[in-house]
């Protein structure tokens, strides 16, 4: 499995997002939660990975390979939040300042004890992300249904922190993630009824979720993006129609489309430049000088 990177979120955040670490602080389960990013990444990237007969299994392999593809840009797309809500933070140039002081009464004081301030690959109370997480059983059926479950949870925990904010670019992640978490869940469901002839989506959505209560969530189902499943590559994974196939009749009707390739996504932003942590020998102007004359020199 080759992964390609393009320099691109899977979608643009807003382009100005307001100090908010107690905001951040929630983000932050929906990263290293039970329930977050990091862990329907790594549970589908090791059972793909495991997976026995990859070619005999056809749209089965690649379903869960190419979500596993779209959870890497979820995980930076979650974390890239967190360090927008936490950009711009105090400078500690000074530490007679206590320019962190206010630091100390925000929930989650790790986000400028260990990240400086940034994301940790932790959940919201600090606890870090663990393998426990990942179930990789070796059987299909099984591990579809351990899928269907995880998004489920996923979900649930994206509805709950988008109630616990109404930071702009939190929810502006959490209403997209809602859909693409919802396209996940009933993709799993369909596999499953494809292998054991149980409908599935018959409990979706499980818990019931409805998108269109979410003011941010619409734009994205406007846009189809609850009806669409990308392959994540520009020529392989071509047996995804046998899954995804029918109209999405837990949602609105609307056709269910295969995408060969990856989401147009958007700049991911770029962030103020500090002195956290007493960073040695050049002030950040000075790095950006180096730069620029490196790149001349190519």
């Amino acid at each position: 499995m080759t992964f390609l990177r393009v320099d691109k979120l899977q979608i643009a955040l807003p382009a100005s997002t307001k100090y908010d670490p107690n905001a951040a602080a929630a983000v932050q389960e929906l990263l290293g939660g039970k329930f977050g990013e990091m862990s329907t990444l790594n549970n589908y990237l090791h059972q793909s990975v495991a997976m026995k007969a990859k070619k005999k299994l056809g749209g089965f392999y690649e379903l869960v390979a190419s979500i596993t593809a779209e959870e890497v840009g979820h995980v930076e797309l979650v974390a890239a939040t967190i360090n927008a809500l936490l950009d711009k933070a105090p400078s500690d140039d000074d530490p007679e300042d206590e320019a962190f002081q206010k630091e100390k009464d925000y929930r989650y004081t790790h986000h400028t004890i260990l990240g400086g301030p940034g994301h940790t690959v932790a959940n919201s109370h600090g606890q870090p992300w663990s393998g426990d997480y990942v179930f990789n059983s070796g059987n299909l059926v099984l591990d579809l249904l351990h899928n269907f479950f995880l998004e489920s949870g996923a979900r649930t925990h994206k509805a709950r922190v988008y109630q616990m904010t109404s930071n702009e670019t939190a929810r502006t992640m959490i209403g997209y993630l809602l859909v693409r978490g919802g396209v996940h869940q009933a993709a799993y469901g369909l596999a499953l009824e494809k292998l054991t002839g149980v409908n599935m989506t018959k409990m979706l959505p499980l818990p019931n979720i409805d998108n269109e209560k979410f003011e941010h969530t619409r734009p994205w189902q406007a846009k189809g993006e609850h009806a669409k499943l990308y392959t994540f590559s520009p020529e392989d994974y071509r047996n995804l129609g046998s899954i995804w196939n029918g109209t999405a009749h837990w949602a609105d009707g609307a056709p269910l489309e295969v995408i060969q390739g990856a989401p147009e996504g958007g700049d991911a932003p770029e962030g103020t430049p500090n002195q956290a942590g007493f960073s040695p020998d050049y002030e950040p102007e000075e790095i950006f000088e180096i730069a620029k004359r490196l790149m001349r020199n190519m």
